[in-house]
């Protein structure tokens, strides 16, 4: 794969799966720069915001890091690809273990799944967090599943789930006792709630399609029918 110079900034906030995020960038041809100083990170042309653990304690990371605006504004201005936590900062607000704000940059909100709802085909209940291969299924034409089949399989850990505010911003879902969120875009920002990363051949098909992309779906990003 061909990038040219792509240099990739990875947030860092100390919180996330960040040397493997880096090494499947690297591995896919591009530079990547895993820090948590703003003018080191605004020097990269394209933003990757990854992120495990609690969601309350990532906003008091990413502020006593003094990354919040840089965030924010990154998100408007270049091709950002959200993963896994680094999605769900993104809304509004989440109710784990309590009620805290968000980022506020997409409508929506984080939620915990809904016991009642996790039955599996065949009647048992479905773990909490949710772990392991599932299904994504695209609901756009996005540039970032260029060259994907439908329903390929991707790595998830989560006990929470994104509920967008507007169903136009819904890219892919998965299903674990019901249909949730697994991917969201709108404009430059396209987020997973899987891992790409640990993901193989689909995982690095996707970050490649992120490394190439300008940020500007134009008239690609129609619904899929059916």
């Amino acid at each position: 794969m061909s990038l040219g110079f792509t240099h990739v900034g990875i947030v860092d906030y100390g919180m996330g799966n960040l040397h493997s995020v880096a090494k499947a960038v690297e591995h896919l041809g591009a530079t990547a720069t895993i820090s948590s100083r703003v003018q080191e990170l605004a020097r990269c042309d394209r933003i990757i915001f990854p992120g495990v653990g609690a969601f309350g304690d990532c906003m008091a990371a990413l502020e006593d890091r003094d990354l919040l605006e840089f965030v924010t504004v990154a998100a408007r201005n270049r091709p950002f690809l959200g993963i896994c936590l680094g999605m769900q900062l993104l809304m509004e607000s989440s109710s784990e273990h309590g009620e805290h704000a968000g980022l506020g940059i997409l409508p929506g909100r984080v939620l915990p799944f809904p016991e009642e709802a996790l039955l599996g085909p065949d009647g048992r209940r479905l773990k909490v967090p949710h772990m392991g291969w599932n299904e994504l299924h695209q609901l756009i034409a996005h540039p970032l599943f260029a060259g994907i089949p439908q329903d390929a399989h991707y790595y998830f850990v989560h006990s929470f789930y994104v509920e967008p505010a507007h169903p136009d911003l819904l890219a892919a879902s998965s299903d674990y006792g019901f249909a949730f969120c697994a991917a969201i875009a709108q404009d430059n920002i396209f987020a997973l709630q899987c891992h790409p990363e640990k993901s193989g051949e689909a995982g690095l098909r996707l970050l490649g399609n992120f490394l190439q992309w300008s940020g500007d779906c134009g008239s690609d990003c129609a619904p899929i029918g059916g």
